[in-house]
């Protein structure tokens, strides 16, 4: 029930939104979700339509089609094993690791000589991305999983006393004025502040150059944003950057636990230089646990959570089978979204800084526990469905049209203004 879980993640941050709008004396407004909008969302790049396709970016590559390291492979126990080749140091290290050349008969050898258990351990050690696929009991009973499943699905934890900071905006655009600080790549992290500024959140993608992106998941939630480049390992940057977060409302970061810390950038060291700040950190694996400094990805989630297994027996396929949508990406960002927003409105009312935690795998675990559909697959937008949920902008590509957001209410502006 993808659909579902997006339409309630995307639910229930506007309703804290309405909610703030109430407390500050206005109308909250009629609050609609259109759940096959919120679908649709979940592979909203696909669905970017560029005027000028020659000047526009060039179509996604699936991992599968850019290398051998990746995708699934059995193991030498009847196991399978998915490889994750993410930006190309990591399918370097992979064949590297495997001792092979980027030839898929070469790596489906090398896995298939191995335990998949072992494997996956070495990738771990290595540094890299790739796991042993689990069923749903087999990862609920093991250690990471029960490790998760203590936590919430959002956790909201206060980690200091500061004053009470009443949300700026007006009631059309309740987040004006409030500023976010986007520290993420791909899909999970940059959709959590693209969510925030369709309220109307003044929000500042932080990158860095020397770091690999990839450009179509950068324009689909880049929306809304601003952008900018610090190298954190210049002084001069870090320094640029301590000065933002003194002036920032919410700071927001996708890299495994530890990365941030090493930078200075930290959940306490940035609480120390802004009090009251909302500190977002989204990772695949969770923020406690053995897993927490375990690379990630969409995939990984899918496949050790069970979410693989189960679509390969629902399309009746001896081997594991990804969903065909980014659902834990951009659930997660949605999710982190609204764990912010719960942050920001209760920062409103009684002050506090705090500490906002979401994770891929955590949620493929609450969206695996609301059912499985049976007999249905995805449809693609039709042409008439694409152009109602579609709006309009330029970029330096040209003009291109994008899904707008899936959430309405009726007395406020629900939308990117850049």
């Amino acid at each position: 029930h993808a659909a579902e879980a997006a339409a309630a993640a995307l639910t229930a941050g506007a309703d804290v939104v309405r909610r703030a709008a109430e407390q500050a004396g206005a109308d909250p407004g009629e609050l609609s979700v259109d759940a096959r909008h919120a679908e649709s969302s979940l592979l909203s790049f696909a669905y970017l339509r560029f005027k000028d396709p020659e000047q526009g970016l060039a179509p996604r590559i699936a991992g599968e089609d850019r290398t051998a390291a990746a995708g699934f492979y059995p193991s030498r126990d009847g196991r399978w094993v998915y490889l994750h080749s993410g930006f190309p140091h990591n399918t370097q290290g992979l064949l590297e690791l495997l001792g092979v050349k980027d030839d898929r008969r070469a790596v489906t050898r090398a896995v298939g000589r191995l335990h998949a258990i072992d494997l996956e351990n070495r990738i771990a050690e290595a540094g890299l991305c790739g796991a042993m696929v689990r069923s749903a009991a087999e990862w609920d009973a093991s250690v990471p999983g029960r490790q998760l499943a203590s936590r919430p699905v959002v956790e909201i934890i206060q980690m200091g006393e500061s004053s009470a900071e009443a949300l700026p905006g007006p009631a059309d655009r309740p987040l004006d004025g409030t500023r976010v600080l986007d520290l993420t790549r791909v899909l999970a992290g940059p959709t959590c502040a693209r969510t925030l500024a369709a309220y109307g959140a003044d929000a500042l993608r932080v990158g860095a150059e020397h770091l690999p992106s990839i450009p179509l998941f950068a324009v689909d939630t880049g929306l809304g944003k601003r952008a900018a480049s610090l190298d954190l390992q210049d002084e001069k940057d870090a320094a640029r950057l301590r000065r933002l977060v003194r002036q920032a409302d919410v700071f927001s970061q996708g890299y495994r636990t530890g990365a941030m810390e090493k930078l200075g950038f930290g959940v306490t060291n940035v609480l120390k230089l802004r009090p009251g700040m909302v500190y977002v950190s989204i990772n695949c694996y969770g923020h406690d646990g053995d897993w927490r400094q375990r690379p990630g990805w969409e995939q990984l989630a899918q496949a050790v959570t069970g979410m693989a297994v189960r679509q390969g027996r629902h399309l009746r396929q001896s081997a594991p089978t990804l969903l065909p949508a980014a659902v834990n990406d951009y659930i997660t960002g949605y999710l982190a979204a609204l764990g912010a927003l719960v942050a920001l409105e209760r920062r409103a009312r009684v002050g506090g800084s705090y500490w906002v935690r979401v994770s891929l795998a955590r949620t493929a675990m609450w969206v695996r526990s609301l059912g499985e559909r049976s007999q249905v697959r995805a449809q693609t937008l039709q042409p008439k469905e694409l152009a109602a949920f579609s709006a309009q902008t330029d970029s330096a590509w040209g003009p291109f049209s994008y899904l707008k957001p899936a959430v309405s209410i009726s007395n406020a502006t629900v939308a990117w203004d850049r």
